[in-house]
């Protein structure tokens, strides 16, 4: 599933034509976007090019306003169809891309309702009640047409307006607010309002003010003139899953211009990182936006840090020869809801238990913690773990070898896991000429895929009789070949199974083909061993009497023991593995707080207890 991006970009950004790379970038990484073309610039060159005065109107507070009557609202049409969009078409065009332009009323794309009359100042000086000025908000997206158009085009680009609910007809609508209720009704991951400066600035005449974190409610008083609507959507937009930012100069990847907007504020300082990092969504496939504000977390805390070609986030404490290493992961399982503290208490979000509760307190170590000089401590934050690919782990696994590791992982602040079953993935294809399923003695694909499964599950199981087994999908389709049957079935196998004995135990089956997703070996450590000891000092020092479990998922410690076979692994995480991959996912402060305090006490111990074995 790709990310989606939507971003907002005004006519005077398009006009320095540099968003147009940069959105294409987003698409060379694999980003669905949806663009929402600003059009103040495209309105004065169309009115310019006619000849005709743009009429306006002076609100109660001051302010000038485009007056958008019944007759306006076609030249306002014509100024985005004319001038705007084809501009977004040119810039993309350029880039060898494919992009979709029109206004959202176009088909009732977006639709909203009309605003009321509107309390103007005239001419004369006194109060008026405007009624023909052809302004509304979006309150409906037509989803399903919307989807397929980001499906066949690389970026799909809106304007203004939308259409009128009730006649069809156009209405003005601010393209900030049009970005952020595309942003709710999409789900998407994230939006970006791009602005000519660098973000939102506490002085507007300062251009180095930005402010770079808000929460609801906080960002209107330093918001004068358009960025007004830019707040506003902002706020709107925390409703939905996205993070959230205004951006720029002009721009949306110099991150020192951002104005990110959280939806949830943390009860405490320590739990702030946590907080930001369970609001910014990180999918797998879609880590990057947390690796990069992991990366600036890491800058301002004085740690060496960086994106690595996996797009893992590597952070490094000294430089010494004895190493540790502390894993974690990045990446979640889908979810389409914001984060949000309960009472101070518990924090609901993807991806707070699994894992990063356990990646945050890595942090927080590697930031507090002393180093010894002759020793590292490096933190990775790994890509696409709830995937088969396990492509971040490989890369560790081939460039970052340390004497010793602990996996982030969800066990509870109070128990330490010691190892984990292995994965056994087939995709298991029976195939059987096409005909009718009442001739005599017919054997339908799906009945000879059953067949099949259970002589390979019982082949597997005489190897290996502790495994656990399921079939985890399945399909069937018509092909040149007949009809065939696919089903996925996954072993769970016990460490000590060897892969390799499994793999030659499975049976040739006339008519059925097996291919091998993923044979990746159990693996567990003992009890014994500086590693373990330095964790077991930790539990008495914090008054624990702790669990020893081998837990029957995999992990990332599995893809590092293919070749890391004899260096030390455990894995430790506060929260309850449970909750991972449900709609209940959440973790306790108080259990951050208390593994927190067991890792840091862990890790010291480590280097004290490996200290002298490099003399």
């Amino acid at each position: 599933m790709k990310p989606l991006y939507v971003v907002k970009v005004g006519s005077s950004t398009l006009a320095k034509g540099t968003i147009f790379a940069e959105i294409g970038q987003l698409v060379e990484k694999g980003a669905s976007v949806l663009m929402v073309a600003g059009g103040a610039a495209g309105i004065d060159a169309h009115y310019a090019a006619i000849g005709r005065e743009q009429p306006t109107l002076t609100l109660k507070s001051g302010d000038t306003v485009r007056h958008c009557t019944s007759t306006e609202i076609d030249h306002i049409v014509s100024a985005y169809r004319l001038v705007t969009l084809p501009q977004v078409e040119a810039g993309f065009s350029q880039l060898g891309l494919s992009a979709y332009t029109s206004i959202a009323a176009q088909g009732n794309l977006v639709s909203g309702k009309a605003n009321k009359p509107l309390r103007t100042i005239g001419t004369n000086g006194r109060p008026r009640l405007e009624r023909d000025h052809r302004v509304g908000v979006p309150a409906h997206v037509d989803l399903d047409r919307l989807r397929a158009l980001l499906g066949a085009f690389d970026v799909v680009c809106l304007s203004a307006p939308i259409a009128d609910t009730a006649s069809g007809s156009p209405l003005n609508a601010d393209a900030d607010v049009i970005a952020a209720a595309l942003a709710v009704a999409t789900k998407a991951d994230h939006l970006r309002l791009v602005t000519g400066t660098a973000g939102l600035l506490a002085d507007p005449n300062d251009p180095q003010s930005t402010l770079p974190h808000l929460y609801a409610g906080e960002g209107a008083e330093f918001a004068g003139g358009r960025m007004k609507q830019k707040v506003r959507a902002a706020e709107m937009a925390l409703s939905g899953s996205a993070d959230v930012a205004i951006t720029g100069p002009d721009t949306l990847s110099q991150e020192s211009g951002w104005t990110r907007f959280w939806p949830a504020r943390e009860p405490a300082d320590d739990l702030q990182l946590l907080t930001r990092a369970a609001a910014i969504p990180s999918v797998s496939g879609d880590e990057r936006e947390l690796a990069l504000y992991l990366r600036q977390w890491c800058t301002e805390a004085g740690i060496d840090a960086q994106i690595d070609p996996a797009g893992n986030l590597v952070a490094t404490k000294g430089n010494g020869p004895r190493s540790l290493l502390l894993m974690g992961h990045m990446d979640t399982v889908p979810f389409h809801w914001p984060t949000v503290w309960e009472k101070d208490l518990h924090l609901f979000g993807r991806g707070t238990v699994d894992a990063k509760g356990s990646l945050v307190n890595f942090m927080h170590v590697l930031r507090d913690v002393e180093v010894p000089a002759d020793a590292q401590l490096r933190v990775v934050g790994a890509v696409e773990e709830e995937i088969s690919s396990s492509k971040g782990a490989f890369y560790v696994r081939d460039h970052y070898r340390a004497d010793a590791v602990v996996i982030g992982e969800p066990s509870g602040s109070e128990k330490l896991t010691l190892g984990y079953f292995g994965l056994f993935k087939l995709r298991v294809t029976a195939t059987v000429a096409s005909g009718h399923s009442a001739g005599k003695d017919a054997v339908s694909a799906p009945d000879a895929l059953a067949t099949s499964l259970s002589h390979i599950r019982s082949a597997v199981l005489a190897e290996a009789p502790e495994a656990l087994h399921a079939v985890i999908d399945h399909w069937t389709i018509k092909s040149s070949n007949g009809d065939e049957a696919t089903g996925i079935l996954n072993f769970r196998l016990p460490p000590g199974v060897d892969v390799d004995v499994v793999t030659k135990a499975i049976p040739h089956i006339p008519g059925t083909s097996v291919a091998i997703l993923r044979a990746t070996p159990g693996f567990s450590n003992g009890r014994s061993g500086p590693l373990a000891k330095a964790f077991t000092k930790a539990f008495r020092a914090n008054d624990i009497r702790p669990r020893y479990v081998v837990k029957k998922g995999t992990a990332d410690m599995n893809t590092l023991a293919t070749t890391w076979a004899d260096v030390p692994m455990l894995a430790y995480g506060p929260g309850d593995a449970t909750l991972d991959h449900t709609n209940e996912e959440r973790i306790g402060a108080d259990e951050f707080r208390t593994a927190n305090s067991v890792l840091s006490t862990a890790v010291a111990n480590w280097f004290t207890l490996t200290r002298g074995d490099n003399s």
